[in-house]
């Protein structure tokens, strides 16, 4: 029993590693002691800089310290662990690796903070949509964001000893295997930079794809681009199709055509048909809702004789490119057209045959 006591007081003196069990529950309280003020400290952190910062009126500035929140967080464990790795000898074991997780919590943690700070400086970005485009500029702040990730996770590998290059070689190696198999990858990666280097179209463009769909362009991924049909349906198309296939963007076009032909019965007099279209073109020369110009001009002219009636051809631009404005003055247009015909004494025609009975 006294070898058994003595055993006892030696390991509650010495503990594990050279740490006695006092010092380390005092280790594991600090540890949750950390964990559960966390959010609590990282909070009343950006509390008290925020109250300086909405003096400046910026709104950078605020949206930094907001999405600052989750890397600061971090902050009370990686001070626990910096008194840990003090509070230890640290030529011992536990007090060397201690050391290596402290330098790989303050790693993560600078590298959080700039991860985070992407998330309100892609407002200066956006500024550069009107020389770029709102996609490529998407894609650069996503690829900023992958090559933080992507250096955090070089710098704690340094931390722990592992050599990059060598795994970077043997990656190399790796990636020419996969090439090799992954070569519609590659050329949707490359189809999508091009679409967005020569702005085809643009996310929020209206667009049309021959043999494949049309829709409105909702995003442009790295492989794929999501359109969104007419009918609410979404559909991906790898972007190869894109730099293989013509392309009508109907976004682009500066205005919206109507190009109608009516038919009036034969019965009517040459004096009625050229009342009717001086007064149509007078319509369009005098309304704002159409464009008259040189490069885009208005026609209401006869253009055949139909098997059952005298067809006047009709084709004007409209003043505007959005949809519910372009139905509106369509039908404007035509209420105006049902008028003059009326007015003029005019009648639509519709498909007709007369029949002609011989008597025998």
């Amino acid at each position: 029993m006294q070898d058994i006591l003595n055993n006892f007081i030696l390991v509650l003196y010495k503990g594990v590693f050279g740490i006695s069990l006092f010092d380390i529950s005092i280790i594991l309280f600090a540890i949750l002691i950390s964990l559960l003020v966390r959010g609590f400290i990282a909070r009343i952190i950006v509390n008290k800089v925020k109250k300086i910062i909405l003096k400046t009126g910026n709104k950078i500035d605020d949206k930094l310290f907001e999405s600052l929140v989750p890397p600061f967080k971090l902050l009370p464990i990686v001070i626990v662990f910096l008194c840990i790795t003090l509070f230890l000898e640290i030529e011992s074991t536990l007090g060397i690796y201690f050391q290596k997780i402290n330098n790989t919590l303050a790693t993560v943690f600078v590298f959080s903070l700039i991860h985070q700070s992407l998330i309100p400086f892609s407002i200066i970005f956006q500024k550069l949509e009107s020389l770029l485009t709102k996609a490529l500029v998407i894609w650069i702040i996503k690829s900023l964001k992958y090559l933080i990730i992507f250096l955090g996770i070089v710098a704690v590998l340094e931390v722990w000893g592992i050599k990059i290059g060598p795994v970077i070689a043997g990656l190399g190696l790796f990636g020419v295997a996969v090439a090799l198999g992954a070569q519609d990858l590659f050329k949707n990666l490359i189809s999508g930079i091009m679409i967005l280097l020569e702005k085809r179209f643009n996310i929020g463009d209206v667009i049309c794809v021959p043999g494949h769909t049309e829709g409105t362009v909702e995003h442009i991924g790295f492989r794929s681009t999501l359109i969104r049909k007419f009918d609410s349906t979404p559909i991906t198309l790898p972007n190869y199709i894109f730099a293989e296939a013509p392309i009508l963007n109907y976004t682009n076009r500066n205005y919206r055509r109507i190009n109608w032909t009516i038919g009036l019965e034969y019965n009517s007099t040459l004096d009625q048909i050229k009342k009717l279209t001086e007064d149509i073109s007078s319509y369009l020369r005098d309304n704002d809702n159409f464009i008259v110009n040189d490069n885009y001009q208005s026609y209401v002219r006869i253009e055949k004789f139909n098997d059952s009636s005298i067809d006047i051809l009709i084709i004007c631009f409209t003043s505007t490119k959005e949809w519910d404005k372009y139905l509106e003055i369509k039908e404007d247009l035509a209420m105006k057209i049902k008028y003059s015909v009326e007015k003029i004494g005019l009648n639509f025609a519709f498909p007709s045959q007369s029949i002609y009975i011989e008597k025998s």
